[in-house]
């Protein structure tokens, strides 16, 4: 039925993609709203359900109600539900339940798939999905099991849940936590800083999900034959590399010097980790330097890997972006590497993307300083956290007035589905042709 509605008002994929996200959204925060979702059994007003949804499904983490104290555990299972579709996306997920219950997945469908998950080619597309749903079932079982000695030791019995649902949310890089008490809210994992089991577990499938169900295959299928994997693996694995080590170093000589080496690494490794969209904290973020929380807003703008469970730019956009400055410094007509040429479209389109985040980012931030009285920098942290759907915040989110948190919920959608999305999505039925211009230059520079 769906799917003849689709055709009957020509709707492209990219348009089927932000429809579903708004939809599902929508959906959640109705849910969210009843009396039985809250511990309180109160109605939460809309606002504050739709903050929450919109988190949930653009796989964020920023809340204006605490997870843990807050929601009943319908509440919570209710968004743990909305993290996982969002994390896998929410056409991958109908697909999913759709192969699940033996439906045969038509063209429409496929097509609609390589869109959502960014996959290079039509074929294939079946196996790919049901590799990515049995390894992200297969990778959060293993994840949860990892935390639950540390969970159950202390919390009892509710500590499966708890593994269960930091597991999700670190493997789909949302950042929801459910430790936050009544008289302690919005912990994330501070108390958790020295340890080896949740740090490493948690950091593990941050990784794991933010570079790519395409990187996954890879691995899969070459094992350690790096030469054989395609050319965006190897970009998203060294860009991911560099991204986690360079920071990591600079937080551990620029910050946490008052507490042992061993919690201090962990400390470092942890918050240069999170801020590719994961949103989990084990430090004071307001305790760290201001050199150290601009080196996160820039993390948190360039995000995680495409067709992955994170949001932001994505680390091929930016490695992009580089190559093309390194080739204009050395005269070279064209960007190679990996022995590979890269395209002059993809080129625009990185530079397209990175223009409509960081325009977004800022306008963002500045609108928020405006309505909100509150200092520019603090403001440009909490909408790199948006943009980037990562979740982190200087705690001053929950803060926030009504008009403030439409933008933020504005810029959670955004970033999830994507600016290049939109705007594919809103041309789609314009004509690209027509004859070409006169040629002339401008200085630049």
């Amino acid at each position: 039925m769906i799917e003849k509605i689709y055709f009957r008002r020509h709707l492209s994929s990219f348009q089927i993609i932000i429809l579903s996200f708004a939809g599902v959204i929508l959906f959640g925060a109705l849910i969210l709203m009843l009396p039985i979702s809250s511990a309180a059994g109160i109605v939460t007003p809309f606002h504050s359900a739709i903050f929450t949804s919109t988190s949930a499904v653009c796989v964020t983490g920023l809340v204006v109600l605490d997870t843990g104290s807050y929601w009943s555990p319908l509440g919570q299972a209710v968004i743990l539900l909305l993290i996982q579709i969002g994390g896998l996306g929410v056409v991958t997920a109908a697909v999913s339940f759709a192969m699940l219950a033996g439906r045969k997945i038509s063209l429409m469908q496929r097509s609609t798939m390589q869109d959502a998950i960014s996959a290079p080619r039509l074929g294939g597309i079946v196996r790919l999905t049901r590799f990515v749903l049995r390894g992200t079932l297969l990778i959060e079982l293993i994840g949860a099991l990892c935390m639950l000695p540390s969970f159950c030791g202390e919390y009892g019995a509710s500590g499966i849940w708890k593994a269960v649902f930091h597991s999700v949310s670190a493997f789909c890089n949302a950042g929801f936590d459910i430790l936050g008490t009544g008289a302690h809210k919005y912990p994330s994992l501070t108390e958790y800083m020295g340890n080896p089991s949740v740090n490493i577990a948690i950091m593990l499938l941050i990784i794991v999900g933010g570079i790519g169900f395409l990187t996954w295959d890879d691995i899969c299928l070459h094992k350690h034959h790096f030469r054989r994997y395609r050319m965006q693996s190897k970009i998203v694995l060294f860009t991911s590399a560099l991204l986690i080590a360079i920071p990591a170093a600079f937080f551990f000589f620029c910050d946490f010097g008052g507490i042992p080496v061993g919690k201090r690494i962990f400390a470092s490794l942890f918050q240069s980790v999170t801020t590719r969209t994961a949103g989990f904290n084990t430090a004071d973020l307001n305790a760290m330097t201001g050199a150290s929380k601009a080196i996160m807003t820039l993390l948190m703008l360039i995000g995680g890997s495409p067709g992955s469970t994170a949001g932001g730019m994505k680390t091929t956009t930016f490695a992009v972006i580089i190559l093309s400055a390194v080739s204009v410094i050395k005269r070279k007509e064209e960007i190679c590497v990996c022995g590979r040429r890269i395209d002059n479209t993809i080129i625009r389109n990185a530079l397209a993307i990175a223009t409509i985040y960081f325009t977004l980012f800022f306008v963002g931030g500045v609108a928020i300083s405006v309505l909100e009285n509150l200092p520019l920098s603090d403001c440009l942290y909490e909408t790199a956290s948006a943009i980037g759907t990562v979740g982190l915040t200087l705690g001053i989110t929950p803060k926030l007035g009504i008009a403030s948190q439409i933008i933020l919920i504005l810029l959670m959608y955004l970033g999830r589905v994507g600016g290049l999305t939109l705007v594919y999505a809103a041309i789609a039925s314009k004509n690209q042709g027509g004859a070409k211009l006169p040629l002339e230059k401008i200085t630049v520079g």
